[in-house]
């Protein structure tokens, strides 16, 4: 047995002398260029390592990291879109193609952004849902509700929209409190800013929920409702969409509040704080009001035909 680990050793032994490693104690030590050749192994393997980890790590950034940085890095800003909301949005079935002052100025934001739009179908209601999902990266039209700031961060305002309601033939009133009776019907869609100021402001009148914006529209035309309300510029594209619909009443006292467009928090806020520079540099241009503007046509609304209490 000693013999053999003898043997053994002999062999090791004879196995370092040729590599040039002697055993501790012998002063021979590694080529210069032998070292040289090692590290440059290490390196080489390891820069392959990094190669092959860097996409997942780019990905594992994209997926995990702040709005703005997943933007920069992916190309691409995703919003929402809803469909029959003109002027905010609308939706060409045939096409498959966007328009509305939202979709105008998502796609500059988005140049602004050095990235693309890719724009995700959703309603008011699930709007929030889909920006805590990680869905879409921001939603433009939305209302500063105390609700939804509790899950969702919302931007400067985009404009300042007047509610009010539209009406069916035969149904009168000019107060809030005129239609805040059990008899009178009320039609929202679900979810969205109209729902919540239509519970608050009217709790006594008889709420007609709703799936969809168009809906809405449905339920006047068919007698389902007697009243719906909507914000300024939502009524304006009922009234013009529909004929005999009804007509447009703005009860006293008159009730306003923004519109805003909302983002998913993130640890550093830096998504957030661009879209608000670029809210009020554009502003500052005039860009907002020709947004707008130019989107009237979708709805059949004339510039003249926006209540003066409605400003952007």
């Amino acid at each position: 047995m000693a013999q053999l680990k003898r043997l053994r050793s002999q062999r090791a032994l004879r196995s370092l002398k040729k590599s040039g490693i002697r055993r501790k104690g012998e002063c021979k030590m590694i080529k210069r260029r032998d070292f040289a050749g090692l590290i440059g192994l290490g390196a080489a393997g390891g820069a392959a390592a990094l190669a092959l980890a860097a996409p997942a790590i780019a990905q594992a950034s994209a997926d995990t990291g702040s709005t703005f940085d997943r933007v920069r890095s992916t190309k691409k800003l995703r919003v929402a879109g809803v469909p029959g909301t003109e002027p905010y949005y609308h939706k060409d079935i045939v096409a498959g193609k966007w328009a509305g002052f939202c979709v105008s100025m998502a796609e500059d934001l988005a140049k602004a952004l050095e990235a693309e739009v890719e724009i995700t179908e959703t309603t008011w209601g699930n709007a929030v849902l889909d920006l805590q999902a990680n869905k879409i990266d921001i939603m433009f039209g939305l209302s500063p509700t105390p609700a939804r700031a509790l899950v969702v961060e919302f931007t400067r305002p985009i404009m300042n929209n007047t509610f009010t309601l539209v009406v069916r033939p035969g149904v009168e009133g000019k107060t809030w409190e005129d239609f805040n009776k059990p008899e009178i019907r009320v039609a929202v869609d679900i979810g969205s800013t109209q729902d919540i100021f239509a519970r608050r402001a009217l709790p006594n009148a008889t709420l007609v929920a709703l799936k969809s914006f168009d809906d809405v529209a449905l339920s006047l035309l068919s007698g389902r409702a007697d009243v719906s309300v909507q914000v300024a510029m939502n009524s304006l594209a009922t009234v013009k969409k529909n004929d005999g619909i009804g007509s447009i009443v703005v009860p006293t006292p008159i009730s306003a509040q923004p519109t805003c467009a909302g983002v998913r928090p993130d640890p550093d806020g830096r998504f957030l704080r661009f879209v608000d520079n670029w809210l009020e540099y554009n502003r500052a241009l005039g860009a907002m009001k020709g947004w707008i503007v130019s989107s009237l046509d979708l709805a059949k609304i004339q510039p003249q035909d926006i209540p003066v209490s409605v400003t952007f």
